[in-house]
């Protein structure tokens, strides 16, 4: 009876489910806080330490070496705990010296990252204004210390917001202001293992096969509708290369591919394109639909021109691949011959 009646489903009627998800929510928000402040802590410790190792050192002759039996000491008194190794002793000191004032580094994201993350900052940037911001976009956009090792050898900073717009009056300012943060130039997509030569068709379907590290490199907000997206005007049937919708910015985004240098003309293809999406896919809540050219290459002078006096906000962008390989590399690349040679090789020796 006993495990009958356990295994039976009660109702409890109208209002259970929801009640119960909310106290779900509530959970959860609680174990985030506790984690958050737990690393807050941390961090706050690590930081103190290396000031005092800092200090110490300053005050008295004592060299490297009373690390290693600070260490030891450390190690000893704590079993249980980790992070006092000699080597997180050295990261400590240096991540004090990256951040000499407590009251700054307080109120900075760096303090709200993990240990991990703000090593991999102050050991690959030396301006602090850029540790703060991809500090801040760690946060916002819940980085992995791989993802934000990849950001940063990608110079993410550098090529945030560089793209030739003319956002500032086609869109109101706090929608504008974000459209060009969405930007980048060049976008970087080496992650497609495709050469300079690649053609258009190649690359878009190139995208659409790695969609999530495409995603990844336009930023947070995007979400893929489709590619080669069908629009029916008139008699006719186009195609848009990529389809997108922004969350943040509430917004259709449509991506013109172009494996050739900026024409003037593209500008007037897609405003041609933002104009047919605004008019059947743009929901009455939605933001005007917004635009970005990538290109192989552009003249800026050019491309400002062409945008300045298109009524449709819309951007134009360069894309980056891999190079070709390098001479001295190919020529240390086996022919044909050679590899034929090998492979017959390796056969006699089996037989």
């Amino acid at each position: 009876m006993a495990g009958s009646k356990q295994g039976s489903l009660v109702s409890f009627g109208e209002g259970y489910d929801e009640f119960i998800q909310t106290l779900k929510e509530r959970i959860r928000t609680a174990q985030v806080r506790a984690a958050l402040s737990v690393n807050h802590e941390l961090i706050q410790l690590y930081w103190h330490i290396g000031c005092e190792i800092t200090q110490i050192q300053q005050n008295k002759t004592w060299g490297d070496s009373f690390l290693d039996k600070m260490a030891q000491d450390l190690q000893s008194a704590f079993p249980g705990i980790e992070g006092f190794s000699l080597r997180n002793l050295y990261r400590m000191r240096a991540f004090y010296q990256a951040y000499p004032e407590e009251q700054e580094f307080v109120t900075q994201p760096v303090s709200q990252i993990p240990w991990g993350h703000n090593i991999v900052l102050f050991q690959k940037i030396k301006d602090r204004n850029v540790r703060f911001w991809y500090a801040a976009n760690t946060l916002a956009q819940g980085w992995s210390r791989a993802i934000l090792t990849m950001q940063i050898e990608r110079q993410l900073y550098e090529r945030q917001g560089q793209a030739t717009s003319n956002f500032g009056h086609t869109l109101p300012p706090p929608q504008s202001d974000l459209a060009h943060q969405v930007l980048k130039d060049p976008f970087n997509f080496d992650f497609l293992g495709l050469t300079t030569e690649a053609q258009e068709r190649e690359i878009e379907r190139g995208l659409v096969e790695h969609i999530r590290d495409f995603l990844l490199e336009l930023g947070v907000g995007f979400s893929f509708v489709g590619s080669q997206y069908h629009l029916e005007i008139g008699e006719k049937d186009f195609y848009i290369d990529l389809l997108f919708y922004h969350l943040r910015l509430r917004c259709y985004v449509v991506i013109e591919l172009k494996a050739v240098e900026f024409q003037p003309e593209f500008a007037g293809k897609l405003n041609f394109y933002l104009s047919a999406t605004d008019d059947l896919l743009r929901h009455p809540d939605d933001q005007p639909s917004i635009g970005i050219l990538l290109c192989k290459s552009k003249d800026k002078i050019i491309a400002e021109y062409a945008l300045r006096d298109m009524n449709k906000p819309m951007g134009v962008s360069t894309y980056q691949l891999m190079e070709t390989l390098p001479q001295q590399l190919q020529s240390n690349l086996p022919t044909v011959d050679q590899l034929e040679a090998e492979l017959s090789t390796l056969s006699l020796e089996e037989e």
